[in-house]
């Protein structure tokens, strides 16, 4: 004879357990989320980028190899590629590049080659802990740690201390160009941002939209929203956006731009620069116009020290 009060009493058992372990496999999986951020944010062992690093060498660019150390003991490697400024077609402008957060320096050679032998700047641009031949592991307080070492050494330097520095960051280099040009703007004589963020959690949604919920869970937030509003408004600055960027929403680059531009609108002519391409998160910098644009902020918009 079925047991009907059997059954029930079974089924609320069942559903009891699912409930529970539904709960359980949940909380472990948003614990993971927590604890393993930093390798999605941060994937600096993507295509083996820790075990090999080209040189600008490949690309016949005399280069000094430094390494700056930062305050918590950490190591950077870094490339310096420097024209001669004795020479009469000496720019006086420096590009310090900030990488975005895959890959290592060596692979955004190409750029710097295209930069210090078709433009005639300098090139800075160094590994942020954890990624090439740096040491440590890479964090929103570490990277800011190595920016200051970075800036601090550019202080220091007898050449670069006396150029114009233009920071130039893609992506994530983007959120430590506006750290970098907010807090040390007596430095900085422009900026270039490519397809950056308002900040990490806000991204979240657009990347991963089941995750929207949990987005207070990221430890890494990087508030370019709030740090772009200390930049001098005297600071030339060019918004590069992809429309069709599938990882960070094009309006957020639309929003920087906004914040920063509210500075100056009654200036005759802006020094904040927009310009957009039917292009995504990866390919803008390969964008029809994009370099011209590129070449011509740096141009006609910094004037090299000393001029």
């Amino acid at each position: 004879m079925l047991n009907v009060s059997a059954i029930i009493h079974l089924a609320r058992t069942v559903v009891g357990s699912g409930i529970i372990l539904v709960s359980i496999v949940s909380a472990l999986s948003l614990a993971a989320l927590y604890v393993f951020q930093r390798k999605l944010v941060y994937p600096s062992m993507l295509k083996k980028a820790r075990e090999k690093v080209d040189t600008p060498d490949m690309f016949d660019i005399p280069f000094e190899n430094i390494k700056i150390k930062t305050k918590d003991g950490e190591v950077l490697q870094s490339f310096l590629m420097l024209h001669d400024s004795n020479s009469s077609d000496y720019t006086n402008k420096t590009i310090l590049i900030l990488s975005p957060n895959a890959g290592n320096i060596g692979m955004f050679l190409p750029v710097a080659n295209y930069i210090y032998n078709n433009l005639n700047y300098n090139v800075f641009i160094y590994s942020y802990r954890g990624y090439g031949h740096s040491t440590g592991h890479p964090h929103e307080a570490g990277l800011k740690l190595d920016a200051d070492a970075v800036m601090d050494f550019i202080a220091s330097h007898k050449q670069l201390s006396q150029s114009s520095i233009i920071t130039y960051g893609r992506s994530l280099g983007g959120a430590v160009a506006i750290y970098i040009t907010s807090k040390y703007g007596d430095q900085i004589s422009g900026m270039i941002l490519e397809n950056t963020f308002l900040n990490i959690p806000k991204v979240i949604p657009h990347i991963f939209p089941l995750l929207k919920p949990f987005s207070w869970l990221c430890s890494e937030f990087w508030n370019s929203e709030e740090d772009i509003k200390l930049i001098n408004s005297d600071i030339p600055c060019l918004f590069l956006a992809g429309t069709n960027d599938e990882i960070v929403p094009h309006d957020h680059m639309k929003q920087l731009f906004e914040i920063v531009g509210t500075k100056n609108k009654s200036d005759k002519q802006s020094t904040k620069i927009w310009r957009d391409f039917n292009a995504n998160h990866n390919n803008t910098i390969v964008a029809p116009g994009y370099w011209e644009i590129w070449a011509d902020f740096t141009k006609e918009m910094v004037i090299p020290i000393g001029k």
